[in-house]
């Protein structure tokens, strides 16, 4: 069995050709999807609960941690982004350098981290629409806001939010990728008016200690923010709609993660700076410290901007899982006939309408746990995989094209290796079970379907 069979570049720009997908992006709406996927559920709901319980105001250096782990990971994503401009990202890289099998784990954990995740969103966007509404004295009931496990019969608004996206994508990228504009721009604004607000009343005593926790706190804390750094791979899913993607997607992925990186350490110090960390372990602490400090309507408008933040990053995460869908049925490993492109519209319809329900029942039905962790080793290890495929593909195909090539690829390799198998390391147990347990079933189904309908065996027949 050829379980490490790999596909041709090549044959991947031929695949991007017949399929036509519509290029509608630049390098300027490549890093608004980033900005728009990357600050969004982090920034507005993990921030507080990864300073209460696990890094305190030293969380400013988890965030530093994690970036530069994801800036070692950019630089080799930018490579390969720019080599294999397709639809697919990590899952497509690996198919090209490490083979068939590892790019099937890669692409099956891409499919949880995007799955719950979005479905995760969809109910921190429920959460923020009914404060909202009960702050302007709307007071929806709990049998149509909460999940059967919490008490009620459904999570109406995440339902719905999720719905009106996934028609959203149907319509098209440039659709998408104008309506993402907006709600970024809406989402900055209203970091920036926290940031205004808080950050004169900043009392340094509250860092007072820093770092309670210890370095396990810190390192901890970064396991768990990772999960606002998938971004990255949901920016490199985009390439096969971008107008330049040889020069678009190394300017988006490390202009997004760059803005980002200065947006949460300098949210996260002013809101340490405020209130005291174990006091923020809530749903909402953005929104919670501006109420603290008097500015109740100031805390409104930012809570405002956080769903259009949340909006942004449940409408990149299903994209994103629809494009890994994509590229993975285009190679045959789960049946084409789900990912057929709309005749009018350009874009993978079918799959679209199955991940968009998907999503909207489990966000309306199911209590998401761990989501964050959950989240985190999916996307450390898709990030590992292209951090190795790199150097790969820099052996087996020394003189392909490489619009952006990598400084000290081996380097730069060897550090995104050590420091994603470093914040893996510190993810817990159960995360640990649940991935192993999730990629068994996901290498049952390879064997039972993905091997004898790939395409490469087919065409090696």
């Amino acid at each position: 069995m050829n379980l490490f069979r790999t596909k041709a570049i090549e044959e991947y720009r031929e695949d991007a050709k017949v399929t036509h997908l519509k290029r509608a992006m630049g390098a300027f709406d490549v890093t608004m999807l980033g900005v728009g996927v990357i600050v969004g559920t982090g920034i507005f709901v993990l921030t507080g609960v990864a300073a209460a319980k696990y890094a305190g105001p030293a969380l400013m250096i988890s965030f530093l941690l994690a970036s530069i782990t994801c800036a070692f990971v950019s630089m080799t994503y930018s490579e390969l982004a720019s080599m294999v401009p397709v639809a697919g990202s990590a899952y497509a890289y690996a198919y090209t350098s490490v083979g068939e099998l590892f790019a099937w784990l890669v692409g099956w954990n891409l499919v949880l981290e995007y799955s719950v995740g979005a479905s995760a969103v969809a109910g921190g966007w429920s959460a923020y629409v009914c404060g909202l509404l009960k702050t302007a004295g709307v007071d929806l009931p709990q049998s149509l806001t909460a999940v059967p496990a919490d008490g009620g019969l459904v999570n109406l608004p995440a339902v719905l939010i999720t719905l009106f996206l996934t028609c959203l994508l149907v319509r098209g990228v440039h659709e998408s990728v104008t309506v993402n504009k907006v709600l970024v721009a809406v989402k900055l604004a209203a970091i920036f008016l926290f940031l205004f607000l808080a950050g004169p009343s900043v009392d340094v005593t509250n860092w007072e200690p820093f770092a309670p926790f210890g370095w396990a706190g810190i390192s901890a804390g970064a396991a768990v923010i990772f999960f606002a750094y998938l971004g990255v791979d949901s920016v490199a899913t985009a390439a096969e709609e971008t107008k330049n993607p040889a020069r678009d997607m190394p300017i988006g992925i490390i202009a997004s993660l760059a803005i980002c990186t200065l947006l949460y350490i300098a949210v996260t110090a002013v809101m340490t700076g405020n209130v005291p960390y174990a006091e923020l372990d809530n749903a909402e602490p953005v929104a919670f410290v501006l109420r603290e400090l008097g500015y109740r309507f100031g805390s409104a408008l930012v809570g405002t901007g956080a769903i259009a933040g949340l909006t942004t990053v449940l409408l990149v995460m299903m994209y994103a899982q629809t494009r890994a869908f994509f590229a993975m049925s285009r190679d045959g490993l789960i049946p084409q006939s789900v990912c057929k492109i709309h005749e009018t519209y350009r874009t993978p319809h079918r799959i679209t309408l199955i991940v968009g329900i998907a999503v909207a029942l489990i966000s309306g039905f199911t209590p998401i746990n761990v989501v964050a962790e959950m989240c985190s080793v999916g996307t450390l290890f898709a990030f590992l995989v292209s951090a190795v495929g790199v150097v790969v593909l820099r052996h087996r195909a020394p003189d392909a094209r490489r619009p952006f090539r990598c400084p000290a690829v081996h380097v730069m390799s060897a550090l995104a290796v050590l420091s994603c198998g470093y914040i893996m390391y510190n993810l817990s147990s159960m995360t640990w079970e649940r991935f192993w347990l999730w990629s068994a079933a996901g290498l049952a189904i390879y064997f039972l379907y993905g091997y004898r309908h790939s395409r490469e065996n087919k065409e090696g027949q």
